[in-house]
């Protein structure tokens, strides 16, 4: 009886361990770790509605940036947004902002090429690629997704 618990001991200890050594693994921060999805998130912004992009969008992005919500944030400058972004300079300017919390900022050149606004967006710092098979890559890793 003294082995079979013994063995008990053993077996318990090590999944605690084991648990214990996950839990960190998951916490860890470490520059070039591969985060979880649920640490990841895009904000898949569509809206040509100004008020969209400044109450919620963009204000959104930033703060959990900022607060370190996230680990790991992705904008997301699709359709209409594109055309809304070129020619608002109050937009620009908040969206250097978020440029400068280390968010990345993507746009789809498909919808930007249609609005005539490609050059315009990759002036601001926006990295202006054909999106599509990305986003999709995201979905299927299952990172969160913000859409407005």
């Amino acid at each position: 009886m003294k082995g079979k618990n013994l063995v008990g001991f053993i077996l318990s200890f090590l999944m605690m361990f084991g648990c214990v050594y996950l839990a960190a693994q998951e916490t860890d921060t470490t520059p070039g770790k591969v985060l979880k999805p649920q640490e990841k998130l895009v904000v898949l912004w569509t809206s040509g509605d100004r008020e969209v992009a400044l109450k919620m969008a963009f204000m959104y992005t930033y703060n959990a940036k900022k607060y370190g919500w996230w680990k790991d944030i992705t904008l997301v400058v699709w359709g209409p947004s594109s055309k809304l972004l070129s020619t608002d300079k109050e937009l620009q300017d908040y969206l250097k902002k978020i440029i400068d919390t280390g968010t990345k900022v993507l746009a789809c050149k498909g919808c930007s090429d249609l609005y005539g606004v490609s050059k315009q967006l990759a002036d601001l710092g926006i990295t202006v690629k054909y999106i599509g098979v990305e986003l999709t890559t995201y979905l299927k890793e299952g990172w969160r997704m913000l859409t407005l």
